[in-house]
């Protein structure tokens, strides 16, 4: 085969250290464009960038050439910066270490999307932990309690 082709689409979900609620809405829609910017810089396409004061959701199509571990790496490292430069308040800024990383089939793409449009309604009712515990058991993913959060 002369080419090679992919359709890689996923859900990455990742939060601030210790679920510090950093993401206020002065900062939230500039940070959720940068994201948007740096997978595009990334050779990726950004559907959606969503969360709260406290994560992030990202709805992308991984570029063939990008390990999702090279593309969580680029996104979180340059936010970070980012968002350190934009108030002295947030020099203390950083993102949890792990990460959630989740295949999406296209025939799911729209119900993502809308999943990540309704985050500040999903969480008046559901923490962070809750909402990805969900996601950990309904991709049937083990884990260890222990590890999940930094």
């Amino acid at each position: 085969m002369p080419q090679s082709l992919s359709l890689i689409l996923a859900h990455l979900v990742f939060s601030t250290k210790d679920r510090l609620p950093f993401i206020g809405p002065s900062v939230r829609g500039g940070l959720h464009g940068y994201l948007a910017e740096v997978a595009r810089n990334m050779g990726c396409e950004c559907f959606r960038v969503g969360g709260t004061a406290e994560h992030v959701h990202l709805a992308i199509h991984l570029s063939r050439t990008v390990t999702v571990a090279q593309f969580v790496e680029g996104v979180k490292t340059s936010s970070s910066k980012w968002m350190k430069g934009q108030s002295p308040e947030l020099y203390n800024f950083s993102w949890q270490r792990g990460y959630g990383v989740f295949s999406v089939g296209p025939g799911d793409r729209e119900a993502l999307l809308d999943y990540i449009d309704k985050q500040e309604e999903h969480h008046r009712t559901r923490t962070f932990q809750e909402e990805f515990r969900a996601f950990l058991s309904k991709y049937s993913i083990q884990y260890d309690e222990r590890y999940v959060w930094d």
